[in-house]
């Protein structure tokens, strides 16, 4: 089994996504003995694991160690729900996070862009992920929400804490992993809490007020599943939103005709975005566990396995998209999985495309000229696939 592991493979994203491919066509289902995990590459039994609920579960209370910091963390988060929890909680987050508040948020996104851009002055040399990539999301969030500016460094830094390069392969949940997440999760869970009873009892025009008010055939969300869906809104709409704003910036830099004709219409931006979520996956790997015995790409899946889907992996699919390995601007169709598929899909997608149409149609008109020099970092993409430093040189207008 050599070579078939995930411990066995490189940190390099280059090399990560050659063996992707060399599992995509020689072992595209294969347990990982040492992981103790079944590993899944193709596209096809990809979608199949994030569409099959039934099959695939994303409740882990059974085999995860009770923590009561994280148990609380996971008491509202329907990602790792299944129904009937799931729909009750989604459907109650879905009538307060609406597509017609997160359009409304159009304003204020471009403005704190223009302010993070009038910020660097001019300067033709700046790191990208941390004047802007970051900044952006995180400060969204928290005006959603209702925090108040002078807390949001605390949020940042929980974030980057939960995703800290140690965790970023620690998929399997099991008492070190609860024992790692605990001190961040106590802290950022107390201070969550400590913000709905204040909203509850000081309402305003915030997300976090709206959730308390949310009510659906006479059920309400509770203080402490809100917890679970404000830390769940922190993560998901702050990391992977900073690492698509990265991860784009970057492939304007690799290809710069797209960049030029994006420039030139604007219109196409939602297209490319798309693409670079397809070439890039956030969030490289998801996980599932099997309810029941199950036979995927040809092996038999006993009951009560983990199995670990790559999206990274399932979005290069050779036969699910033509030169999976080229930036296609306008490429159609285009269903890749970085926002999931099924019943879990992203609730946060429609936030991510807006914040990353609305930065990149502002760079594009501030910067004529983009060009990444040396020094870039990227996270181990065996978690996060994508830059966690880029250093620009720029062309202002």
């Amino acid at each position: 089994m050599s070579g078939l592991t995930l411990a066995d493979q490189s940190a390099d994203p280059d090399e990560l996504l050659g063996w992707f491919q060399r599992m995509r066509a020689e072992h595209p289902v294969v347990r990982d003995e040492q992981a103790g995990v079944w590993l899944v590459f193709g596209y096809e039994d990809t979608a199949r694991v994030l569409g099959d609920h039934a099959v695939f579960s994303s409740d882990f209370s059974a085999i995860t160690p009770a923590q009561q910091d994280v148990d609380l963390f996971i008491r509202g988060n329907f990602l790792r729900k299944d129904p009937p929890q799931h729909r009750k909680l989604r459907t109650l987050a879905g009538t307060a996070f609406t597509p017609r508040m997160v359009a409304a948020l159009e304003p204020r996104i471009t403005q704190i862009c223009g302010e993070l851009l009038d910020e660097m002055g001019r300067a033709e040399e700046i790191e990208f992920v941390s004047q802007f990539a970051a900044p952006l999301p995180v400060t969204v969030i928290a005006e959603l929400l209702g925090i108040p500016r002078a807390d949001r460094e605390r949020f940042r830094g929980w974030a980057d804490a939960l995703v800290a390069p140690e965790s970023q392969t620690s998929f399997i949940p099991n008492e070190q992993r609860m024992r790692s997440m605990a001190a961040v999760m106590r802290e950022m869970n107390t201070y969550c809490l400590e913000h709905i009873r204040d909203r509850r009892a000081h309402p305003g025009p915030d997300l976090t007020s709206k959730l308390i008010e949310a009510e659906v055939d006479g059920q309400r969300l509770e203080d402490e599943e809100i917890v679970g869906f404000v830390d769940l809104l922190l993560l998901a709409g702050h990391v992977t939103t900073t690492v698509l704003l990265g991860n784009a910036v970057l492939s304007l830099h690799e290809n710069p005709d797209a960049a030029a004709a994006l420039r030139n219409e604007p219109g196409r931006l939602p297209g490319a975005i798309e693409e670079v979520l397809r070439m890039r996956a956030p969030l490289a790997p998801t996980l599932r566990r099997t309810s029941q015995q199950v036979c995927l790409g040809g092996q038999d899946i006993p009951a009560g396995q983990m199995v670990l889907t790559w999206l990274a992996s399932a979005n290069r699919d050779e036969r699910q998209f033509a030169e999976p390995d080229r930036f296609v601007v306008d490429r159609q169709p285009n269903a890749h999985l970085s926002f999931g598929h099924g019943i879990h899909f992203c609730l946060g997608a429609p936030l991510a495309r807006l914040e990353a149409r609305i930065a990149l149609e502002l760079l594009l008109t501030r910067w004529t000229e983009l060009c990444a020099l040396p020094g870039m970092e990227f996270h181990d993409p065996r978690g996060i696939f994508g830059v966690k430093r880029l250093p620009l040189r720029v062309r202002w207008a």
